[in-house]
């Protein structure tokens, strides 16, 4: 009942005009971003964020949820329409998708999408609202220890998961580390790493860091290497389902919802796993006429449901960020700097210090659930013309917002200078596939996992055994360790078993 009440008062805050407002210009931007080839949810939010610094919280916060869950709904149409998957999580949508479109089937894959993504996105907001509560409620009980583990546990599984190598992955980790440790030490006073720069002395701009990797790094990268692509599109069909459609549709969201939600609720990052397998689920459970239609005419499972297991993921993953400060992807690791940009710090606190915001943004993510389908099904021929905007107008107005909005921070030109500086150690990054995830992450996490660890280690008078003495910290010790140390084992095993025996 109290959770009912909490939901209540967030959907009477959401729902007043201005807030209406900016979710569904959140949505509308995030639909349109999700459209556009290779333009992520986290480039968007991350070039948006210095442009709404002025912007009241709870607002500014339901507009980035809004680009958060609408870059997903639009990222189907590309993948079915152009085979370009805008995000990793479009890549499976692609397969069978794309497919559909070459055989006059682009207005069923579109629509199975997009209602896909309206089932998942709510069911997994019920989700949200039921359990992350009790999670945060659990968490207030932890202490420095246990604190200090968990922001360990995220440098793990964001450093390990994200990205095809550990090694990599960490590498990226301690770029972001070192970047926090920049400025005046916490307790001390005395300046650490500012290389007698008077700009340094508070720290490096976590807003700066998101713009200069994310999209200054996009745009620059693909001036670089990208080149001139000639990209052919499929014609479009009429955007609607038949009683055949729907009845192989409605249990692949199911089962997408189902295999989805528990990746979004686990700090292991990304959509891959659960919209891959997901995929590998429906082709296993098709029979007959429908699996013949994988991989030749596209089977409209294959669609529906990856495109509900990515939703899934995506709205559950706002459980860690909001109760824990755990990101498991790009775009959580942003919206943690959103959030720290208002002085607000996710984690088990968040329940209590600012529950208006937050069941503020739980009811706006119901909201712009039905704003998004509203919006794809009847308006899916204007994201499609959206396609038609030519890449060099496109990158320039990228790199002309992120400017301006890093200038209007502060009026520094020192920043415009670090701003590009970042995003050219981004482009570097992305050329040698190092993740820049960890790098957002450990800039934001690394202050507060350093304090965390002063305040255990003085409980523990000094000694380190104190991570050792509660139950609790015992665990996440062992978690950490298995997310590092058991992808190696597994592996290990794998060769053993598939290397013929020594007669």
């Amino acid at each position: 009942m109290e959770i009912l009440n909490a939901l209540l008062q967030g959907f009477a805050t959401a729902i007043t005009p201005v807030n209406l407002l900016w979710a569904l210009f959140g949505c509308a931007l995030g639909t349109a971003v999700g459209v556009l080839p290779g333009i992520g949810p986290a480039v968007a939010v991350a070039m948006l964020l210095p442009i709404t610094a002025k912007v009241e919280v709870t607002a500014s916060m339901i507009f980035f949820a809004g680009i958060y869950y609408g870059a997903m709904y639009g990222g189907s149409t590309t993948s079915i329409l152009l085979n370009t998957p805008g995000e990793t999580a479009s890549m499976v949508t692609a397969m069978e998708g794309n497919k559909m479109a070459k055989s006059g089937r682009a207005g069923a894959a579109l629509a199975t999408a997009a209602i896909g993504s309206f089932v998942a996105g709510t069911i997994a907001t019920v989700i949200v609202t039921l359990f992350a509560p009790f999670v945060a409620e659990f968490a207030v009980k932890l202490g420095p220890p246990e604190y200090f583990l968990l922001m360990l546990l995220a440098f793990t599984t964001v450093s390990a998961v994200l990205g095809k190598s550990t090694l990599r992955g960490l590498s990226a980790l301690f770029v972001g580390l070192a970047a926090g440790c920049v400025g005046m030490d916490q307790i001390s006073g005395q300046a650490r790493y500012t290389g007698g720069i008077p700009e340094m002395l508070d720290g490096i701009e976590i807003v700066l860091v998101a713009v200069g990797l994310f999209a200054v790094a996009e745009v620059l990268y693909a001036a670089l290497y990208e080149g001139r692509t000639v990209e052919g599109q499929n014609r479009m069909s009429r955007v609607h389902m038949s009683a055949r459609d729907w009845k192989r549709s409605i249990p692949a969201w199911l089962r997408g919802t189902a295999i989805g939600t528990p990746f979004g609720c686990i700090p292991a990052g990304g959509t891959e796993i659960p919209t891959f397998l997901s995929y590998a689920t429906e082709k296993r459970l098709a029979k007959g006429e429908d699996r013949a239609e994988f991989g030749t005419k596209g089977a409209i499972e294959g669609v529906a449901g990856p495109e509900a297991a990515n939703n899934a993921t995506v709205t559950a993953a706002l459980i860690p960020l909001l109760t824990l400060g755990i990101p498991t992807s790009n775009t959580t690791a942003i919206l943690l700097g959103a959030f720290q940009n208002y002085g607000i710090q996710p984690g088990p606190q968040l329940f209590t210090t600012s529950a208006a915001l937050v069941w503020a943004l739980i009811a706006s993510l119901y909201i712009g659930n039905v704003m998004l389908l509203v919006l794809n099904l009847p308006m899916v021929g204007l994201w499609v013309k959206l396609l038609k905007v030519p890449k060099p107008q496109l990158y320039a107005g990228i790199l002309i917002f992120a400017t301006v909005g890093a200038y209007g921070m502060r009026q520094s030109a020192f920043d415009l200078f670090l701003l590009y500086a970042i995003g050219v150690l981004g482009v570097v990054m992305r050329r040698f596939d190092f993740p820049t995830a960890p790098v957002v992450v450990g800039m934001i996490l690394g202050p507060l996992a350093e304090a965390q660890l002063r305040n255990a280690m003085s409980i523990g008078e000094g000694s380190a055994l104190v991570f050792l003495q509660r139950p609790m910290s015992i665990t996440l010790v062992l978690i950490v360790l298995a997310v590092l140390l058991l992808p190696r084992l597994l592996r290990l095993w794998g060769q053993r078993r598939g290397r013929p025996l020594a007669v």
